[in-house]
């Protein structure tokens, strides 16, 4: 879909549609027809997590957990009476063409397909996809796709919002950690992880694209024992960053993984930066603040 047309959609939208979904949106359809419950976000959107539970990864030595590097998301944001949709889903490599086509077939559009780490056994893409239209018939579109993976998904009577994984001790100095980023981070599930936004309003198609569907800087830590840790996320980056940001990790011994876009018609152009190490948490935390330092952030 092009930008005019998406535009066009929009403005049909915004004219033919009563304003009730957008002012108290009713999310427990858009659940039920998913297949999973999400929750509403500070930002109005509505998130589900997916992340990849039944996949048993593992990085030079390290088993990955789901938060940490296999967590998939689906995000609804109200556009009148309707809802637009992204979001960024974890597969295997035989799961990748046929989940591709049942989307497409469904009328989701694939945005991006891409790696975020190497070396990684098995291997796991990443499929980002958007949408707009019936916030239910999208849902029912996207559980048509997911159904021809493994990605686990529980059955909900509801749109109610599932059990979180209980918190785990993280087993390194968070305050250290806190205090060389600058930011604080929350513990779940066993791994410490950061949310940043961006300074800018992102959009795509002339609507708001909030941090909730994946435009906020994403940093996460996994303990890997003796105040080590693991880390790997994505920097969020327009183009005259990307290179000064490379040579700030590079110089921290932090590994780039993957560089690529997720989105086709977002402004400003976005680039997202993947990246991997394991060696002292609070080393690593100074590197990613140097990486940080190079970025037009949000206030936080």
């Amino acid at each position: 879909m092009t930008l005019l047309t998406r535009l066009a959609v929009l403005i049909a939208a915004a004219t033919l549609v009563t304003p009730s979904f957008a002012a108290n949106p009713d999310w427990s359809q858009v659940g039920k027809a998913l297949g999973k419950g999400g929750t509403t976000q500070a930002d109005g959107v509505y998130r589900v997590g997916l992340p990849r539970t039944d996949l048993k990864v593992s990085l030079d030595g390290v088993s990955l957990k789901p938060g940490f590097a296999l967590g998939g998301w689906i995000a609804f944001e109200p556009m009148g009476n309707q809802a637009m949709v992204m979001g960024d889903i974890v597969l295997t490599q035989d799961e990748v063409n046929p989940v591709m086509k049942k989307l497409q077939e469904g009328g989701i559009e694939i945005t991006a397909l891409h790696n975020h780490l190497l070396r990684a056994e098995p291997m796991t893409l990443f499929m980002h996809v958007f949408g707009q239209g019936d916030p239910a018939m999208l849902a029912t579109a996207l559980h048509a796709g997911l159904a021809l993976s493994k990605t686990p998904m529980e059955t909900a009577a509801s749109g109610a919002a599932q059990p979180q994984p209980a918190t785990q001790q993280i087993e390194f100095d968070t305050a250290a950690v806190d205090k060389a980023i600058g930011h604080k981070g929350k513990a779940n599930g066993g791994v410490y992880q950061f949310t940043i936004p961006r300074a800018e309003t992102i959009t795509d198609g002339g609507m708001t694209v909030p941090a909730s569907m994946g435009t906020a800087i994403g940093i996460n830590f996994q303990p890997t024992g003796g105040g080590k840790a693991a880390i790997t996320g994505d920097f969020v980056l327009i183009s005259s960053e990307v290179n000064p940001v490379i040579k700030a990790l590079q110089d921290s011994g932090i590994e780039i993984t993957a560089l690529h876009s997720h989105m086709i018609d977002e402004q400003p152009r976005l680039f997202f930066m993947h990246f991997w190490a394991n060696d002292d948490a609070a080393k690593l935390a100074r590197g990613l603040k140097a990486a940080l330092d190079k970025m037009n952030l949000a206030n936080s």
